[in-house]
């Protein structure tokens, strides 16, 4: 069984000015970034996401405050706090994400291995359920 949790830790670099992070596609991570989005001034209280993607990889790294990730792949849940820029949670396959608990001043920044697509999503989680279930080999 594929783990539901895989991290990637991405190359710190910095001397007395600052800190800096660069992020290449088939460099740290195992796909072409073809979008790049970030959430901020989420309020207090506010959850995110709540679909899976048929298809998209995704990088989730946040880069300032924090926030919780709970992945679900139809057989197994896990949590995920992400709160060091410098690791990302990377989420493949068909996997719901939903993301909580986001700390005041909080930017997730998400980069994509492809672009906005509505037809990749899933935002039904019964519906998820269903077409995971039936992917399950063995």
């Amino acid at each position: 069984m594929k783990p539901l949790m895989n991290w990637i830790d991405l190359t710190k670099r910095g001397d007395a000015r600052g800190s800096l992070v660069a992020i290449e596609g088939h460099g740290a991570i195992p796909f072409e970034i073809r979008r790049v989005y970030y959430i901020f001034d989420t309020l207090q209280g506010v959850s995110r996401g709540y679909h899976a993607h048929r298809n998209l990889q995704q990088l989730m790294v946040c880069v300032a405050g924090s926030c919780r990730v709970s992945l679900d792949d139809g057989r197994q849940r896990a949590d995920a706090v992400l709160d060091d820029p410098c690791r990302g949670l990377l989420i493949e396959g068909l996997v719901w994400r939903e993301m909580h608990d986001f700390s005041e001043h909080c930017v997730l920044l998400v980069l994509a291995s492809e672009p906005y697509d509505e037809r990749d999503y899933i935002r039904d989680h019964d519906a998820f359920l269903r077409l995971a279930v039936g992917n399950r080999c063995g």
